[in-house]
């Protein structure tokens, strides 16, 4: 590029400064600079050597510079900090690089430590940044490799060219070794390099975090609020992507019997032992091409490490439902199953026996007798429920279909609810089931479609258990958890766990009637057990649940779990997202949570509750 057209770059950067609006201005051989919003500080990677590493620290802030040449980065800078030191009243520069190889890498049996060269400027933010960047490398071990760390004064480190370029500038210059490289290979080692960029781009937000507390330039609660608050295209375009591979197939659907009804009398006039024959919907999707098309999908320009690893999970989780798909009805779908939906662990296994146990002496009591509702009854008060969501946000376009080739019951697919025609409850269940069903599952698929990406509402990986869990607690809250229901959801635990151990579909049947099921009770609970081939996914209600309490308990809020589907391991990313300004606080509230009793309810499960505590009719 001429020095006519480094007088153009310059002229258009300052013009977008002073404008104040979000710049991302690319300017030919990967050179980039991106503000997503005004901040006292810029990462910048000089150079155009290949150092992915380096690239994707600096790439992952919400200020950064990608630049060629020392003259180009110091011009840059100069304008940038002279627009932020006017509005913040300091700023600072974090120039993040590579050293050429690995120098402490060794054959010998232990893993050596890496190199890490840190200078900075003087200045009080300059020393605070360098300081707090150290201590949070000095905590973080990059695969068993723990830095190294020299700290050489800016007129000593050879890295610190741009600095000493720019004396008047607070600056921490920071250069690590490639680890993440392959020994004697152009190969890298990817997971390590995942690794290595979260931990830095971390340590880089806390740097700027104490320089800005040092300097009062900015005040924030968190350094997670200094991250992006705008996602870039390439997130957008995957999103939209991978959400078209998981509507393109409707996993339960596709496993759920459509002969409930009639695999019930077949076995009945086998006299209880001779398991039926289940039918399925033909599958409507091709696994191998929706696989190809999920797998073609790019995360490797996000330039945002902890989105890169939500889809990464999402992708994975689409690979395993795909998979269990195509072996449905053979051995190989009980394993695939459990390596979706886990193990059933010990302690819930002791969870629900517990359960089972503890109100054994209880389920002979039976409630006082009841008008019992119909479909068309359920019907009509989920269109009530319905209708009161929509009317407080119109994005609440959810549609009711009746079923016939559905078991006993309600599900939810996407933004629908689907009631089998074959439903009978108790009308006193009603209102608790809807909560389950509407409160939950709906409105978490609605408010995560207000989130901005579609991944929100098709649900992060694991979504499913902590969804259950809020959907029963739910149940609680409107007073609506039964003794039969919390026997119901313990006995399918208890089912699962006897499925993968190689129970047959007779011999669960007769375990489950010893609980005291009815006989038709007993036979839904076991088809869904054995569905496709054999389905664990049962067992997440309680482990849901138990997950919901210890939450509770422990201090935590359920307002970050109405953002969209989670999962419980993603709440503290919900939180730093949330803190970024990338999520939206959610756009309804349950309507369970404004029930008379719910909040004394729910200040008793803060205290801590069991299961059984649980109960109120």
């Amino acid at each position: 590029m001429s020095r006519g057209d480094d007088a153009k770059l310059l002229a258009e950067i300052d013009a977008l400064l002073k404008a104040g609006e979000p710049i991302r201005l690319d300017f030919g051989r990967g050179e980039r600079l991106h503000i997503d919003r005004p901040l006292p500080f810029l990462f910048v990677q000089v150079g155009r050597a290949k150092h992915p590493a380096a690239r994707d620290v600096v790439s992952s802030n919400s200020s950064y510079l990608l630049v060629g040449s020392v003259p180009r980065a110091k011009a840059i800078v100069e304008l940038v900090a002279a627009s932020m030191t006017e509005r913040f009243g300091a700023f600072v520069l974090l120039d993040i690089g590579e050293l050429e190889r690995d120098r402490l890498a060794s054959d010998a049996d232990y893993l050596p430590p890496f190199e890490m060269t840190i200078s900075a400027t003087t200045d009080t933010g300059g020393q605070a940044a360098r300081s707090v960047f150290t201590a949070a490398t000095e905590k973080v071990h990059a695969k068993f490799r723990t830095p190294k760390i020299a700290q050489p004064s800016i007129t000593d480190d050879p890295a610190a060219k741009l600095a000493r370029a720019l004396p008047k500038l607070p600056a921490l210059t920071v250069r690590f070794a490639p680890i993440y490289r392959v020994p004697e290979s152009d190969a890298v080692y990817p997971q390590l390099l995942e690794q290595l960029v979260a931990n830095i781009v971390d340590a880089g937000l806390q740097a700027a975090a104490a320089f800005a507390e040092a300097t009062k330039s900015l005040a924030i609660s968190t350094h997670r609020a200094l991250g992006r608050k705008a996602f870039i295209d390439a997130v957008s375009r995957a999103d939209r992507a991978i959400d078209d591979v998981a509507q393109s197939f409707d996993f339960l659907l596709a496993v759920t019997p459509i002969n409930a009804r009639d695999a019930w009398e077949q076995f009945k006039v086998a006299g209880f032992e001779r398991a039926p024959r289940l039918l399925y919907r033909p599958l409507t999707v091709e696994t191998d091409l929706q696989k190809k098309r999920l797998f073609s999908v790019a995360l490797d320009h996000f330039e945002d490490p902890v989105l890169t690893a939500l889809y990464r999970e999402k992708q994975q989780e689409l690979d395993l439902q795909l998979s269990l798909l195509a072996a449905r009805e053979t051995p190989r779908f009980v394993e695939l199953g459990r390596a979706l939906y886990g193990r059933v662990e010990p302690s819930l296994l002791k969870a629900a026996t517990d359960i089972l146990d503890g109100t054994k002496s209880e389920r002979g009591k039976s409630q006082p007798p009841g008008e019992d509702a119909d479909f068309a009854f359920v019907e009509r008060k989920a269109q009530s429920m319905i209708s009161g969501y929509a009317s407080d946000y119109d994005g609440f376009s959810a549609s009711i279909e009746l079923r016939d080739d559905l078991p006993a019951g309600l599900m939810v697919s996407g933004g629908r609810l689907l009631i089998s025609r074959n439903t009978t409850m108790a009308k006193t269940r009603v209102e608790a089931l809807l909560s389950h069903e509407v409160g939950v599952h709906l409105l978490t698929y609605f408010n995560g479609s207000a989130q901005g990406l579609r991944l929100f509402r098709s649900g992060l990986a694991g979504y499913e258990g902590v969804q259950e869990g809020l959907a029963v607690l739910a149940e609680y809250l409107v007073g609506g958890m039964t003794l039969g229901r919390l026997r119901l959801i313990a006995a399918r635990v208890v089912a699962c766990a006897s499925m993968l151990e190689g129970a047959s579909f007779v011999d669960c049947y007769r375990q489950v009637r010893a609980f005291g099921l009815a006989e038709s009770s007993a036979f839904n609970l076991v088809i869904r057990v054995y569905r496709g081939g054999g389905l664990a996914k049962d067992a997440i209600y309680l482990r849901g649940l138990l997950e919901i309490l210890s939450h509770l308990r422990a201090g935590g809020a359920l307002g970050p779990f109405w953002m969209g589907k989670i999962a419980a391991s993603h709440f503290s990313i919900i939180q730093e997202l949330s803190t970024r300004g990338l999520l939206r606080a959610p756009r309804l509230i349950p309507a369970f949570m404004s029930h008379p009793e719910a909040e004394a309810r729910l200040c008793k499960a803060a205290v801590g509750m069991t299961p059984i505590e649980m109960i109120t009719t």
